[in-house]
């Protein structure tokens, strides 16, 4: 009986580990989400501002989509946005 209880002890220590280790690589795939997504609308913006002073009618919006595409994709996902509004453009 007593072998029984160590185990319990055991495979529930595991399962804290486990749990614990599995929740600290999705907070840090969150957190990297969350960064990319704040750093894609500033380069977004920044984007925006300066093709505006050039004279050129290119502008990206901001929002969720747009959001969503560059957290997810990061500075390639800002490029393909782009690209995207720049294909439309011609």
């Amino acid at each position: 009986m007593a072998d029984m209880v160590s185990y319990g002890w055991l495979l529930g220590a595991l399962a804290l580990v486990l749990s614990i280790l599995l929740l600290k690589s999705r907070a840090r795939l969150l957190l990297n989400f969350v960064v990319r997504m704040a750093l894609g609308s500033f380069c977004i913006v920044f984007v925006n501002r300066l093709l505006e002073a050039q004279g050129i009618a290119l502008a990206v919006g901001i929002n969720p989509v747009s959001l969503l595409t560059s957290g997810t994709l990061g500075f390639s996902g800002i490029a393909l946005m782009y690209g995207i509004v720049a294909c439309q453009f011609l």
